[in-house]
């Protein structure tokens, strides 16, 4: 005969293996909605200037302050199962030849994010760090809706980044072949993260654009007065 215990974790093991069969249904089903992200970048303001990179330091370094619009529309990323979007801008140019820089030779392209953003989706808006009166506006556009069509549509003009560009040389002015990537990461309630990718795979397509135009970093900015 079995005692409570043993039916305690009979009954225990099949909850849990149905939970895991429906969260793996969960996961699968975001498979079968499209994904169709676009975006379009380019810089409108760039400059390198020098600082400290901290308020001890006798010597300073060169900072790249890259300025960008971007219209994005990554509203298709946005599911039933999606909890929040976390997107973010690289700027991304090639690494100095061998021998330049240690350790140089083995990184083919140096990337640094200079801006980053996190859009929740309405039945996870809880969960943003704003105020309460954005939460508001949030919860009452979200009102009714399990996916808001508005979301992940960004429209930015003269963005100033939220990261300065430095290097291990202290020196980045004059650098060339510079470009700006949009790239994204999905987080679902439950599933995988999944981030942007370089082909298409299936309903998933990769992002349309999102690569500004190759620029060049500038002299150092004159100080001024």
């Amino acid at each position: 005969m079995y005692n409570s215990i043993n039916r305690l974790q009979t009954v225990f093991g099949f909850f849990t293996t149905v939970a895991f069969v429906v969260a793996a249904i969960i996961a699968a089903s975001d498979f079968t909605a499209p994904r169709t992200p676009s975006a379009t970048i380019k810089a409108t303001n760039v400059q390198v200037v020098k600082g400290r990179p901290h308020y001890y330091s006798s010597k300073k370094e060169e900072y790249a302050i890259i300025r960008f619009s971007l219209d994005a529309d990554l509203s298709s990323l946005f599911t039933w199962n999606t909890k929040q979007l976390f997107v973010y801008v690289t700027a991304e140019w090639p690494a100095a030849p061998s021998g330049a820089v240690a350790g140089s030779g083995t990184n083919q392209t140096n990337k640094a994010i200079i801006w980053d953003t996190i859009i929740t989706s309405p039945s996870s808006d809880h969960l943003a760090n704003i105020g309460p009166a954005t939460l508001k506006k949030l919860r009452k556009s979200a009102a009714g809706k399990s996916v808001d069509p508005s979301r992940g549509k960004l429209s930015l003009k003269n963005q100033r980044p939220k990261y300065q560009i430095t290097y291990p040389t202290g020196k980045v002015a004059n650098t060339e072949d510079m470009t700006l990537h949009v790239h994204y990461n999905v987080q679902p309630w439950v599933g995988m993260l999944t981030w942007d990718q370089d082909f298409d795979f299936a309903l998933w397509k990769k992002m349309a654009k999102g690569i500004s135009k190759v620029f060049a970093l500038p002299a150092v900015a004159p100080k001024k007065g």
